[in-house]
């Protein structure tokens, strides 16, 4: 698939309990329904395969980078950002690319 791909990472802060990660799910679910712009849209807890990984990760695919700055600027997925992971986070990291 070509199109243009969004992936973040969260390292989430000591007081992150299943009910906090259970709301984040859950507000995160309700972005594709809200925002059109997203072609697919995943996202999960680490497995705990490895050693060293971040927490949990979002993946978030566009047709285009317009599509994507729609997604990101979008008032839901705003709202869910900093309603729910903001106060959760420890630490983030993010790339945005080109699909091939």
């Amino acid at each position: 698939m070509s199109g243009f791909r969004h992936v973040v990472l969260f390292t989430w802060n000591d007081t992150v309990d299943d009910e906090h990660l259970a709301a984040i799910k859950a507000g995160l679910a309700t972005l594709p329904g809200l925002i059109p712009e997203i072609a697919a849209y995943g996202f999960g807890a680490d497995a705990g395969v490895n050693e060293g990984n971040f927490d949990f990760a979002v993946v978030a695919d566009f047709a285009s980078v317009d599509d994507y700055l729609v997604y990101r600027d979008h008032p839901d997925h705003k709202r869910v950002v900093a309603e729910l992971i903001v106060p959760n986070i420890a630490e983030r990291s993010a790339v945005q690319f080109e699909m091939a």
